[in-house]
């Protein structure tokens, strides 16, 4: 470029960007003066064999904003102007700046007003803007131009570069950027109202609602159009003979019209005379002769209008949708689409929720890809471990962030699987001769025991209703999971097992437990349907009784019920399973001595202060809690030496002695009436009792 000093007062087409704040120098070098920038002085003094240079003047960068250069050879002005853009890694420090064939450079440009030109047609040849370059390929033009700057004494030194950018990520051929005419949607005609849109929408996480605000908010107008051979047309006419773009409700409905009968792909069939309106003019010039738009529609035009397409269409459904989900990709993809066109058209969301989730990586937290090898094929997964177990992993996994999965993970959830499995087989196993109908027992004809795991039950309906209506599938996966294991395996299940297996059948405190079970394994069929669906179906069938629904799936929710709730009961039974954690260290600490085998061949003393005292005042059949022969509750403040506490359970300690008496062969409790009942010789008093009734 040559630096003039000419005012800048029409429009130029290309500039010459400088940095605001780099300093730049006017230098001498032999007979020609030449501006660049002070930082990159050395290195191309060094490139051009400069012998001696004499800086003649210095300039911020901002000073020299809006003078004017004019082309080498073309009749042309370029305007100087500033871009953060410009660095200081090579060059001059005086970038080419052409509006057509840059991002950065059609962004600087729109700053400062300057013309937007392509001289480049679709093939990638010149048009007759480049003058004599005209038809000239672009990636052979380099010759060229070369030559005719080298004619005019305009060309300080050329070489060649070897460089990655830019290439088709898709052909890996190489590319140039073209500024050419597109179809636009105007985002300003109704941000606010969809930014007013946002806010009456439910985003999951919430994090989803500032992230699709700020680009609603920020963004520009939304480029419709694609240079395609496939996909949905763009439904525009233009007149072959003065160029007037053909719009309007009539040619409009007549495409809609033949797209409804003959689907999309009738645009590339027929012809322009085909698809318009018999007889049609132009209403500009009155021609006849007219040509389709090339270009197709954005395919997230087409995804976002998917709501009316949807919705609108069957009868079934309603619009807006409930739920929209997807990859935490959409907020600027789907999800703000959507938005656009429906609050465009009908001035509201097209969802009442948002729901966004993570990608699946592997363990070492990379993304899969079948050059790692690291894809996990669901389908494999299902046909070895069942869809039941996979569902389960899913539901595990916090998808609000990105999701490890890998074989070993999945087996993982296996194991939580058998646990949830076997609770509810174990509850199955022991409602064989339970009849709802005529055996359940009244509440409050229930043991403590018996009413905690209710109360534990309604906890956990309400938990996980509350997880389910969040979305929070993790939080329902952990509470069911540690519900079946410790409230329920590691202590009611454990207590229970002699009442159920020992008892008579008939037993009211055996059919009370059976009860509790029955409404236990109801309430878990229906909470883990919508995760286990095939195994639950499976429960149910053995559940199901006549004139109950035939699916699992058509069961109603569980509902909390607060008569469960008790506070007080549940302080005690807090209270009595801290007091099992002793017995428990007591039991471990005797058997590591060789005083005991089994817990049932114990005999325990609990000391307990007061406090403790009230706790276990009228609580029967103590030792069953604890699962030891027989149990003495002793009011003492200084419990024996040998008798074993813990710093968290204060005034409470422990004593385990042998129990004195023969093991029941049937129930295994040491007992001094085993062998005293009449016929039954190695059976304790309640164990022949049974067998007699039965």
């Amino acid at each position: 470029m040559i630096w003039t000093t000419t005012p800048w007062t029409l429009p130029a087409n290309t500039g010459i960007s400088l940095h605001p704040d780099y300093e730049y120098v006017l230098v001498q070098a032999g007979n020609e003066k030449y501006l660049l920038a002070k930082g990159l002085l050395e290195e191309v003094s060094q490139e051009l064999e400069w012998q001696d240079t004499k800086i003649l003047q210095e300039f911020a960068g901002k000073e020299l904003e809006l003078i004017v250069c004019a082309h080498p050879f073309f009749e042309r002005d370029s305007l100087v102007v500033l871009g953060e853009h410009v660095t200081l890694e090579a060059g001059t420090g005086c970038v080419h700046t052409a509006p057509g064939h840059g991002e950065e450079d059609f962004y600087v440009g729109k700053i400062y007003g300057l013309e937007v030109i392509s001289p480049v047609d679709n093939s990638g040849r010149f048009t007759a803007e480049a003058q004599q370059f005209q038809g000239l390929y672009v990636h052979k033009a380099n010759d060229a131009v070369i030559e005719e700057l080298t004619q005019r004494n305009m060309l300080l030194k050329s070489s060649r570069i070897e460089h990655q950018y830019a290439h088709c990520w898709r052909c890996k051929n190489p590319i140039i950027y073209r500024a050419t005419e597109q179809w636009f949607a105007s985002i300003d005609g109704f941000r606010e109202n969809a930014l007013q849109a946002i806010d009456e929408v439910r985003w999951i996480p919430a994090w989803g609602r500032d992230r699709i605000y700020n680009m609603v908010r920020d963004r520009g107008d939304w480029c419709i159009s694609r240079q395609r051979t496939w996909g949905v047309p763009i439904p525009i006419f233009y007149c072959d003979d003065c160029g007037e773009t053909v719009i309007n409700d009539e040619t409009i409905n007549r495409i809609s019209q033949l797209f409804a009968r003959h689907g999309s792909d009738i645009w590339f069939i027929k012809d322009a005379a085909e698809l318009l309106p018999e007889g049609y003019q132009c209403s500009g010039c009155g021609g006849t002769h007219f040509r389709k738009e090339t270009d197709i529609m954005d395919v997230w035009f087409d995804s976002g209008s998917s709501h009316m397409a949807v919705l609108d269409t069957y009868k079934d459904l309603s619009w807006p949708a409930d739920l929209y989900l997807e990859g935490s990709d959409q907020h600027r993809g789907w999800f703000n689409s959507s938005l656009s066109t429906a609050v465009a058209v009908r001035g509201a969301a097209p969802y009442r929720q948002v729901l966004t989730h993570g990608f699946t990586v592997d363990e070492q937290g990379r993304k899969m890809s079948k050059s790692l090898g690291n894809v996990i094929d669901p389908l494999v997964m299902i046909k070895e471990m069942g869809a039941d177990i996979l569902r389960l992993w899913v539901s595990s996994a916090d998808y609000r962030n990105d999701v490890s999965v890998s074989k070993n993970i999945i087996k993982q959830s296996a194991e939580a699987y058998r646990k949830i499995r076997n609770t509810c087989r174990f509850i199955l196993s022991n409602l064989y001769d339970f009849d709802p109908a005529a055996d359940q027992v009244a509440y409050e004809n229930l043991t403590d025991l018996d009413r905690w795991a209710l109360l534990k039950m309604d906890k956990l309906v309400r938990r996980v209703t509350n997880a389910y209506d969040e979305y929070e599938f993790h939080v329902v996966f952990h509470a069911i999971h540690n519900f079946c294991t410790i409230e329920l395996s590691n202590i009611y299940f454990d207590i229970l097992k002699d009442k159920l297996y020992c008892s008579n059948p008939q037993d009211p405190q055996r059919k009370a437990a059976q009860t509790v079970l029955y409404r236990l394994i109801n309430n878990l069929v229906v909470m883990l349907t919508p995760v286990l669906a095939f195994t639950t179906e499976e429960i149910w069938s053995y559940l199901r009784r006549e004139g109950q629904p035939e699916s699992v799936q058509l069961l109603e929710w569980p509902l909390p019920d607060d008569k469960y709730q008790d506070d007080a009961l549940e302080k005690r039974m807090d209270m009595v399973l801290s007091a099992r954690e002793v017995v428990t260290k007591a039991l471990e600490e005797a058997r590591a001595q060789k005083v005991i085998g089994h817990s049932l061949g114990a005999a325990i003393t609990i000391y307990v202060n007061p406090a403790w005292e009230q706790v276990f005042a009228g609580m029967g059949e103590i030792e069953k809690m604890f699962i030891v022969s027989s149990c003495r509750v002793v009011p003492e403040e200084a419990p024996p030496a040998a008798a074993v506490s813990l710093e968290h359970v204060s005034g409470l300690a422990v004593e385990v002695q042998p129990a004195p008496g023969e093991k029941c062969e049937r129930c295994w409790i040491i007992d001094l009436t085993v062998g005293r009942h009449p016929g039954h010789t190695t059976l304790c008093r309640r164990c022949a009792e049974v067998i007699d009734s039965l």
